[in-house]
């Protein structure tokens, strides 16, 4: 019988599924986690974030000010990158490949930075609404979005926002995978050598399998945004 995955003694992390522009949500969210902090005091924390911070909600912008504000009062944050961050960057480099983010949810991450598409922007193309979105978006913001990682280690738990391909090490996997892949890895039975906490996928209640935990409850349309609590080798969750 293989050995339960476990962090480092005196480690707690608090794993946050995707929020998609519900400011509201994330704000309960930090209240929740620091509650919990001041209630059951741990020597080290460590907040990951799973990615999926923007589109589809209305207050993108607010999100990403929450979540940099929460970092800046002390509390230790690793911010991963989801398929829809990805989405964005791709069509600040190129707008015309990258229309179908707006198909994602990018029309209301830029109705958040003041950009009405089905407004008063309706006539522009492609490089004009991204010259518009350049111009609107906070440089912080801006760095914010560049600076995201594509997973983190802690122990014996791999964060990450979509989840690995099966048969391929933690440290091979392909960027395009931990971002965008499903059945794939969700069907997966094996090992991989480390717990995979992630999001991407939603379902109606946090699962917990033998191989992966996935804390994305559908946040943006559900009003439950989820977060796994692991401390040892013991995983609970707080929720909205």
């Amino acid at each position: 019988m293989p050995r339960p995955k476990t962090l480092p003694p005196g480690e707690r992390v608090y794993a946050v599924g995707d929020i998609h522009g519900r400011a509201d949500l994330c704000a309960d969210m930090q209240a929740l986690i620091r509650s919990h902090m001041a209630q059951t005091p741990s020597a080290s924390v460590t907040v990951v974030w799973l990615g999926d911070y923007v589109d589809r909600g209305p207050s993108t912008r607010e999100v990403i000010d929450l979540l940099l504000a929460f970092a800046e009062n002390g509390t230790r944050s690793v911010f991963l990158m989801g398929n829809h961050e990805e989405a964005l960057l791709s069509f600040l480099v190129d707008p015309r490949e990258g229309l179908h983010w707006f198909r994602l949810g990018g029309l209301e991450t830029l109705a958040s930075y003041g950009i009405d598409i089905k407004a008063s922007h309706l006539g522009l193309g492609p490089e004009d609404i991204r010259d518009a979105f350049l111009a609107a978006l906070p440089d912080r913001h801006r760095d914010f979005l560049l600076s995201l990682e594509l997973s983190h280690v802690i122990g014996d738990f791999f964060f990450c926002h979509a989840g690995v391909r099966p048969g391929i090490a933690l440290e091979a996997q392909d960027p395009h995978d931990l971002i965008w892949i499903r059945e794939e890895f969700h069907n997966a039975q094996e090992d991989f050598g480390k717990l995979i906490v992630h999001g991407h996928t939603p379902v109606a209640k946090p699962e917990l399998r033998p191989n992966r935990v996935n804390v994305d409850t559908g946040a943006f349309a559900t009003g439950r945004l989820t977060c796994a609590v692991i401390e040892g080798s013991e995983i609970g969750f707080l929720s909205t």
